[in-house]
């Protein structure tokens, strides 16, 4: 094998740990690489000696924390990427803009373009909110194939009277995200607080949320499809800018 070749399986196994919630079985990594169960064995070996993977006392595999000092550089990184669409968007809406990623179960804020207005929507870096109340944190869970059972694991706690409260609604909700290719938080999250999120895409992935939200009224007055159409033009960009090169 070479040593090229060592690497992207390498990657693979990674990825599949990832897209697994961040564990797996051998057998499970095997089904999502098609690598054979000797090759998958001797790359584990490998990254478990360096920290990027950690066997469980069941046997099964998971993502190990060298990664969190790489996955924070990254972020850093994503986060200073983002600033100039983050920028387009609040030049569109006149609202303050979002980047957020998924962490775990977890909706986590990275990014902010502020609003010019003196009334204006902070969403503080760096801040954790469980997803179902938020509209970045329904784009991330409709790529989800396991958004019921992260569902399921968080609860969906009443933030305000407008929350939806149950796994069944949100995933009809989930539904209509997909379809319509946005998501809305309706003062879900906190009363006279309206937010239209689009998801950003690397290739087919949903890897982030971008979002505007600003007061009630002024979100209200604008055209919501339309909002839509030029936060996904610009979130497409920044994906394309992400993407690696085919």
């Amino acid at each position: 094998m070479s040593t090229v070749q060592s690497v992207d399986r390498a990657l693979d196994v990674l990825e599949a740990l990832a897209d697994r919630g961040g564990e797996a079985g051998l057998s499970e990594i095997a089904a999502r690489t098609g690598l054979p169960y000797g090759t998958i064995h001797r790359l584990l070996q490998a990254l478990l000696s360096r920290g990027y993977v950690r066997q469980e006392s069941d046997r099964r595999y998971a993502l190990g924390s060298a990664l969190v000092r790489l996955g924070g550089a990254a972020e850093r990184m994503v986060a200073v990427w983002a600033q100039p669409y983050l920028e387009k968007m609040v030049a569109l809406s006149g609202e303050t803009a979002n980047l957020a990623i998924m962490e775990g179960d977890f909706v986590v804020y990275v990014a902010q373009a502020a609003s010019p207005r003196r009334l204006r929507m902070f969403a503080e870096v760096g801040r954790r909110v469980l997803p179902h109340s938020t509209a970045v944190g329904k784009v991330l869970l409709a790529d989800r194939p396991d958004a019921a059972a992260v569902l399921a694991r968080t609860g969906l706690p009443r933030r305000t009277e407008h929350t939806v409260t149950t796994v069944e609604a949100m995933l009809a909700e989930l539904d209509a995200v997909r379809e319509r290719g946005y998501a809305v938080d309706l003062g879900e999250e906190e009363l006279g607080v309206h937010c239209l999120a689009v998801p950003v895409r690397d290739g087919g992935r949903v890897i982030a949320g971008m979002s505007v939200s600003g007061p009630v009224e002024r979100m209200e007055a604008l055209d919501r499809d339309r909002l839509a159409e030029g936060l996904r033009r610009i979130a497409g960009e920044f994906g394309a800018e992400l993407s690696p090169p085919r």
